[in-house]
């Protein structure tokens, strides 16, 4: 693998930049891998590259039925944090967050990772108790958070309005580690790392069946052919159910979109994470300058991935308020990501029903900062039938009555 440093910038531009290779190859598929990951978003890379690099299991093909990352991992708002209630979610978001720290190194790729610090502002007395609660549950996790107060809050915020008439910011939950980080660049960074690894990263290639013998997976059909495998990973977000439906078993998750925009560029004026639970939305600037706005999934299943005009409306309306500066910018652009819900909504790392099939899915609304630590997770789990960090997920769970509850601990799964 080509390696990236300012002395080879520098070399190539004596050279007009014609001596680049290629990120990663583009090869067609062998007969037979020894696991096969079906997903190159950021999740499915990372397990295949947490696979290679961990547990040196390096015959592996990443399976993608369009472009690589061009799923919810392109079409997200970047929030990474770990300042989750329960202790399962805790465990694994501290453990990505981690691994977003040192990522650039790790793979001599810059993923333009950015520890801003994330605000999640208490509007109500509610959320001020159920903040206070999660800072005493992170200290005792070993998860750098605290509660601060409005006059801190509008220190770091200036653009912030912290008398709204209805909802008035009484404090906020602050992860100084916190921030966001290059979405593309996550998935580049891992492809490249696996290709240098060995590893197929198949494009264009859809999964039309999945084959068994008995209760055992033997591989799968594509739209390129047959490829045998051993082991089989699902990690497909939004279109989990409809791979597990192919395998012959059933997965508790909805499909639904969840939308954002981005608002025309400006000059800096906000150099931190606000999410605004009460009234839902949540907001950043980009290195471009645009103001980077979510809100709250779709109330109805769907597979769309375009924006919608009633989302604009209800997600400004809730932030103007919060926020006064933005009601007089415009919006440069919209767009939606199909994301699968859990009931508890919390992930699902899991072995299936069907024997070397294992599957990775139900992230909802905030799957991006947990890629890292999810694909040590899945990696592991795949590699020795267990993971400490993705054991608590099992899809088995739900009929266990072992939920992880963050949709009620933390109001929001963002």
């Amino acid at each position: 693998m080509q390696r990236y440093s300012v002395f080879a910038v520098a070399r190539e531009a004596l050279r007009f930049h014609k001596g680049w290779q290629r990120a990663w190859r583009s090869p067609a598929p062998k007969k037979r891998y020894d696991a096969i990951i079906v997903g190159a978003g950021g999740h499915g890379l990372a397990t295949a590259y947490w696979l290679g690099r961990n547990h040196g299991i390096r015959n592996v093909a990443i399976l993608e039925k369009g472009w690589l990352g061009g799923g919810n991992t392109g079409r997200n708002t970047t929030i990474i944090r770990s300042n989750y209630l329960q202790d399962p979610s805790a465990a694994i978001y501290e453990k990505s967050r981690s691994l977003y720290e040192t990522m650039s190194q790790d793979l001599n790729y810059n993923v333009m990772f950015s520890p801003r610090g994330v605000i999640m502002l208490a509007q109500t007395h509610h959320e001020v108790r159920g903040y206070q609660r999660t800072a005493h549950a992170n200290a005792l996790q070993g998860v750098t958070t605290e509660f601060i107060g409005p006059d801190r809050v509008k220190k770091l915020v200036p653009i912030i309005n912290i008398h709204g008439p209805r909802y008035p910011v009484l404090g906020g939950l602050w992860q100084a580690r916190g921030g966001t980080a290059r979405h593309d660049a996550v998935a580049w960074g891992y492809a490249r790392a696996c290709s240098d690894m060995g590893m197929d990263v198949i494009q264009q290639c859809e999964v039309t069946a999945i084959r068994r013998d008995g209760g055992r997976v033997t591989g799968v059909a594509t739209t390129k052919g047959d490829i045998a495998c051993d082991k089989l990973g699902l990690v497909v977000a939004g279109h989990s159910g409809v791979l597990a439906d192919m395998a012959g078993f059933r997965l508790p998750i909805e499909s639904v979109a969840l939308q954002a925009l981005v608002s025309e560029p400006i000059k800096p004026c906000m150099d931190v994470v606000v999410m605004a639970n009460t009234v839902h939305g949540y907001m950043s600037q980009s290195d471009k300058g645009e103001m980077v706005i979510g809100g709250g999934a779709d109330g109805y299943n769907n597979y769309t991935q375009r924006g919608s005009f009633h989302h604009i409306e209800e997600t400004v309306r809730a932030l103007v308020e919060t926020f006064p500066m933005i009601s007089r910018l415009k919006m440069l652009r919209q767009w939606g990501g199909i994301v699968d819900m859990t009931g508890d909504r919390s992930p699902i790392l899991s072995k299936t029903p069907v024997d070397g099939i294992f599957v990775n899915c139900g992230w909802g609304t905030g799957g991006f900062k947990a890629i890292p630590g999810s694909g040590w997770a899945m990696a592991e789990l795949m590699a020795k039938g267990t993971s400490p960090l993705a054991d608590p997920f099992s899809m088995f769970r739900f009929r266990e009555g072992r939920f992880i509850d963050e949709s009620v601990a933390a109001g929001v799964a963002h």
